[in-house]
């Protein structure tokens, strides 16, 4: 926390989106409305699972509850901020906050891996060992993978954060971000750091690179599977059923490839602003629309949760 000459950084200075007041107005009114129906829709989805006992006896809906809390969190955890620096553009946050914000952060998208790779092996029971199915993927067990999914993404980033928070900055204190992102506060500290940026990078790409091999694994025996069976409506059912998850993996994956493959140079920070914001805000959105409200299931126990409302 301290910095060279001996004085402490209490706050950094987040500039956000650097646009005119007109601008900045019709971003707060957009993400606004996104934040609201973000909520709504992953709301909707947990008193369905909740309200439903077939449901929620099922793991596939087990995992898709947790998921939509999970994304939840995840909106909670950096667009409140987002709207009030909309709405008062100063962008001062104090150094722990800042700390808290950036630990939260990037301990649900770690949760979020562990929780796609495990409805990756959901599925991946359920349609290469149907038989078996019931016995290994038991509330019990399928209730211990969410817990673990939740313990191990929290734990993950404690080391990085406290090695973070031991650094000394040299200033300036201004992050171009709208997050406390680990990269623009790395840039601040005073060299030399150690071995702190290779850390945290390993901490980030073996988690990563772990789970969408899992998921990749998973997938490719599930084709296998899929295109050894003989019936036709066979083949739709099972791919359907697994359609949703590979789109949601795709838009997650896809955001973090882009977060550290993207060009370097002025524009970069653009470019990660813009990446961090599609997939903070804008894919807890569409999850819910690509998973559940095209479910059949989860349409009839929603007409029946209402009904249920009405009568009451």
């Amino acid at each position: 926390m301290e910095l060279v000459n001996g004085t402490t950084v209490e706050e950094f200075i987040l500039l956000g989106f650097r646009v005119g007041q007109h601008r900045r107005l019709l971003l707060l009114m957009f993400f606004t409305a996104v934040y609201i129906l973000t909520l709504a829709e992953n709301f909707i989805i947990i008193m369905i699972v909740v309200h439903d006992r077939r449901l929620a006896r099922l793991p596939m809906y087990i995992l898709l509850s947790n998921f939509s809390w999970l994304e939840m969190c995840y909106v909670n955890a950096t667009v409140p901020r987002m709207l009030f620096d909309l709405t008062f553009p100063c962008g001062v946050i104090s150094f722990h906050a800042c700390l808290l914000q950036f630990y939260i952060f990037f301990s649900l998208g770690n949760t979020e891996c562990f929780f796609l790779s495990a409805m990756a092996l959901d599925r991946y029971l359920a349609i290469c060992h149907p038989l078996r199915y019931p016995r290994i993927m038991s509330p019990d067990f399928c209730l211990s993978l969410v817990a673990a999914c939740w313990i191990l993404g929290f734990l993950w980033y404690v080391a990085p954060v406290f090695l973070i928070s031991r650094l000394s900055f040299c200033g300036p204190r201004t992050i171009d971000h709208f997050v406390c992102d680990p990269g623009p506060i790395l840039a601040l500290a005073c060299p030399p750091l150690g071995y702190i940026p290779f850390l945290f990078s390993v901490f980030v790409s073996s988690v990563v690179l772990a789970t969408f091999l899992l998921i990749v694994l998973s997938y490719v025996c599930v084709v296998v599977t899929l295109l050894k069976t003989s019936r036709q409506s066979s083949f739709i059912k099972g791919f359907s059923t697994v359609s949703s998850h590979l789109a949601v993996v795709m838009l997650f994956y896809g955001s973090v490839v882009a977060m550290y493959v993207g060009p370097n140079g002025e524009s970069h920070a653009e470019v990660t602003k813009a990446v961090t914001l599609f997939y903070s805000a804008v894919t807890p959105l569409v999850n819910p629309l690509i998973y559940c409200f095209r479910n059949d299931q989860v349409k009839e126990s929603l007409i029946r949760l209402l009904r249920r409302k009405r009568m009451t």
